[in-house]
């Protein structure tokens, strides 16, 4: 009897080890999932919202915490806790910033998710009918320059095309691409939109053979970046191309300009003579697409593949990636950044501009050389405004802000 006795405790204390503990730790990861999910998504509004750029700007910070703490809410609200979601007052976030100034460029969210009422099963016979359970991540928006000056932009993606687009809306002349203001995007039905399929106008040049006093900026005439300031033509890594390349604009469209272009930044248009230009921009063009020949040999669009945004692409026959042909590929050489100026900034007699912004283009070549017009035939895949306000949209389409975002703990 004595031994029947004890045995129902010891049965008792190894099924509330072998199931309640195990509820417990489910719980547990269930609860670190959703506060991991929850510190990266407030994270991307922060990086997304330009305020790594301009860290002594309260109201920017302000308006920044709130939208990441909406969007880190709806999150962790998402995922169950133990069987059941957490409510909003289970969900604790914070915000803290190191660096100086009153945001920091590389600021933090931490977000910690509890469940206080997790119900037990066997462990009732000692008395604990609830448990809690608590988990807490901390996710940065890190923005890898530092910079800490109120007004100044570090956000630099390199690769940019020497191709300088103003900032007027394509599909609507009368308006812009990006709020010049914040660096919100002004029109979100451009993602998608196909230059130079009909009805539809490619980019073109907005000077001919030289861009000596250029003339104003019209709706996607692009002018070309000066090589021997702003864009720099690359050295290493270019193309085999049929025709060879013979100038530097064409290395700097075939090859990866390593200079960084900046928000905010100053940009140089060529001033120079170069009778053969627009011929040049198809060459280059056709050997980056890897068609030279046939536009079949280039990689496309996936018109199928739904829904788009977000856009796949379909490899081509020239595609280097061995067995790659045919099939969907994630990154493509066709794939190309192209920096957007303020048109306020541009002055009649002056060949600086100022960047606002920079769209995403898939390039859609001819496959033998076009005439010798310049004009890019392209499809808009993101769009990434210089943002300074967190209250517009900054980031639409494939691509994310340059600034990236990592979980710093546990």
């Amino acid at each position: 009897m004595l031994v029947a006795v004890v045995m129902l405790f010891v049965v008792g204390a190894m099924a509330a080890l072998s199931i309640d503990v195990v509820t417990l730790y489910t719980a547990r990861s269930e609860a670190q999932l959703a506060a991991d999910s929850a510190a990266l998504a407030g994270a991307r509004v922060l990086a997304s919202s330009g305020m790594t750029s301009r860290p002594a700007d309260a109201t920017l910070a302000t308006n920044a915490e709130a939208l990441a703490s909406s969007v880190a809410l709806q999150v962790a609200q998402t995922n169950e806790v133990g069987g059941k979601n957490p409510a909003a007052s289970d969900i604790t976030i914070s915000f803290s910033n190191p660096g100086s100034g009153t945001s920091g460029t590389n600021p933090l969210v931490t977000v910690r998710v509890q469940r206080t009422d997790l119900p037990t099963f066997f462990a009732r016979i000692w008395g604990s009918k609830q448990l809690a359970v608590a988990a807490s991540a901390t996710a940065e928006a890190y923005n890898p320059s530092g910079v800490n000056a109120a007004g100044k932009s570090p956000v630099a993606p390199t690769c940019v095309k020497p191709w300088l687009l103003p900032n007027i809306d394509p599909s609507t002349p009368t308006s812009t691409i990006f709020d010049p203001g914040n660096g919100s995007i002004t029109n979100t039905l451009l993602l998608g939109w196909t230059l130079g399929s009909p009805g539809f106008k490619p980019m073109s040049p907005a000077c001919g053979a030289a861009c000596t006093g250029p003339p104003a900026p019209a709706a996607w005439n692009y002018y070309p970046g000066d090589d021997a300031t702003t864009f720099p033509h690359p050295t290493r890594s270019l193309p085999t191309c049929n025709p060879a390349l013979t100038t530097n604009y064409q290395e700097s469209i075939a090859g990866c300009i390593e200079t960084p272009i900046s928000c905010h930044g100053p940009a140089n248009i060529d001033p120079g003579t170069d009778p053969t230009r627009n011929s040049e921009t198809a060459d280059a063009v056709n050997c980056l697409t890897h068609a030279t020949a046939n536009p079949l040999d280039a990689d496309q669009v996936d018109v199928t593949a739904t829904p788009s945004p977000p856009f796949q692409f379909l490899s081509g026959a020239k595609n280097p990636i061995a067995g790659a042909s045919g099939k969907d590929v994630m990154v493509s050489s066709s794939l190309v950044t192209v920096p957007v100026f303020d048109t306020a900034s541009f002055a009649v007699g002056s060949n600086t501009v100022t960047i606002i912004g920079f769209v995403q283009l898939f390039l859609n070549p001819d496959g033998t050389p076009t005439p010798a017009t310049g004009a890019v035939n392209a499809t808009i895949i993101n769009m990434a405004g210089c943002g300074t306000d967190a209250t517009g949209k900054q980031i639409l389409g494939n691509g994310a802000s340059p600034v990236a975002v990592r979980l710093i703990s546990p």
